[in-house]
C-alpha cells in the first residue's frame, strides 16, 4: 500500500487528505511539527501520516488564519478555543491589533513622504516652540530598557507606581515626565526613565530604599535648567506625530542661538484618561543652554 492510498474507510493518507483540504503535504507536515494539526495515526514502521476526514475543516482554518499573517502561537489559540464564539473573539482581538498597527504605519508613511519630498519645514511650522525655566527638582525615578511597542504600557505603569510612592515623599511638586537617554524604537531599547518630582528628598531616599531593586527605582536631584518645548495634544502623542514635534524643537533650538544640554523628554501635565483627542496633554522638550 502506498502513502497516497486510503488505509481504511475512516483514515486518509497525507496525500489524499492534502488534496481534500486543498493544502500541500509539506504544509501538513509543518502543522504537525508545530502541533497545530496532529495526524490521527502514524504508522510505526513506515512513518506515514494518516488523517480523519473530520480534520479537514481544522486544516483549512489553520491555512486561512496563516493568510492573515497570524503568528503560529495565536493560530493555536484560535483553533484550540473552547467554542466558535471564543475563537471568533480571539480573531477579532488579533485583527484589531493589526488594524491599529497598519493605521500607525500608514501615518508613518505619510510622515516619511513629507520628509523625503522636502516638506519637513511645513510640518514643523505647525508647532509653537517656547522656553521655560525649571527650578531644581528632587525626582523619584524608574529606568528600563524598553522597545517602542512596550513603551506606552510601561510609561503608564511606572508613572503610576511612582505617583503612588510620592505620597510618602512629601507629595508631587510638578508634572511627571519621561526622559529618553537613548533612542527608543522597534530596534533600540533606550533606556527610558520615568520621573516624578517630589517635595522631600530624605523621605524619597527612604522610600526608594524600601523598594529594593524590583523596578530600578532611585532618587536623583535634577539641577535648575531651561527647557525648549512644544505643547501637543493627546492625538499628537501617537507615533509618528510625536517625532515631528521633537524634530520641530530640535530645528528651532540652533536658530535661537541655543544648544541642547541634555536628553529629550515628554512632560505629562494633564489627566490622560480624561483628556480628549484634541486636548493638550504633553510637552515634548529638550534642556538647552
Amino acid at each position: 500500500m502506498t502513502e497516497d492510498e486510503a488505509v481504511d474507510d475512516e483514515l486518509l493518507t497525507i496525500g489524499a487528505f492534502a488534496a481534500r483540504a486543498r493544502l500541500s503535504a509539506k504544509a501538513l507536515r509543518l502543522y504537525d511539527r508545530l502541533g497545530l494539526l496532529t495526524p490521527a495515526h502514524v504508522d510505526e514502521l513506515s512513518g506515514y501520516r494518516y488523517y480523519r476526514a473530520d480534520q479537514i475543516e481544522r486544516a483549512r482554518l489553520v491555512a486561512l488564519l496563516r493568510q492573515l499573517d497570524m503568528p503560529l502561537a495565536q493560530v493555536a489559540e484560535v483553533v484550540e478555543a473552547p467554542d466558535g464564539a471564543a475563537a471568533a473573539d480571539r480573531l477579532t482581538a488579533y485583527w484589531a491589533d493589526v488594524e491599529t498597527r497598519v493605521a500607525g504605519q500608514r501615518t508613518l508613511a505619510e510622515y516619511l513622504r513629507g520628509r523625503l519630498s522636502g516638506r519637513s519645514s511645513e510640518m514643523y511650522g505647525k508647532f509653537v516652540v517656547e522656553t521655560v525655566d525649571v527650578p531644581e527638582q528632587v525626582l523619584i525615578t524608574e529606568t528600563r530598557h524598553v522597545l517602542a511597542g512596550e513603551l506606552p504600557a510601561w510609561i503608564g505603569a511606572s508613572l503610576g507606581r511612582l505617583e503612588e510612592g510620592a505620597r510618602e515623599c512629601g507629595g508631587i511638586t510638578a508634572a511627571p515626565f519621561v526622559v529618553y537617554h537613548s533612542e527608543v524604537s522597534m530596534e533600540s531599547d533606550g533606556p527610558a526613565e520615568s520621573c516624578v518630582p517630589v517635595a522631600d528628598e530624605a523621605a524619597a531616599r527612604a522610600w526608594v530604599e524600601k523598594q529594593g531593586r524590583t523596578h530600578a527605582t532611585k532618587v536623583r536631584v535634577e539641577p535648575a535648567q531651561r527647557l525648549a518645548y512644544t505643547r501637543i495634544t493627546k492625538a499628537q502623542v501617537a507615533h509618528p506625530q510625536i517625532l515631528a514635534a521633537f524634530e520641530a524643537v530640535e530645528e528651532w533650538i540652533p536658530g535661537q542661538g541655543l544648544w541642547m544640554a541634555g536628553p529629550c523628554r515628554e512632560i505629562y501635565f494633564a489627566d490622560w484618561d480624561a483628556a480628549g483627542a484634541e486636548d493638550p496633554v504633553c510637552d515634548v522638550a529638550f534642556p538647552v543652554r
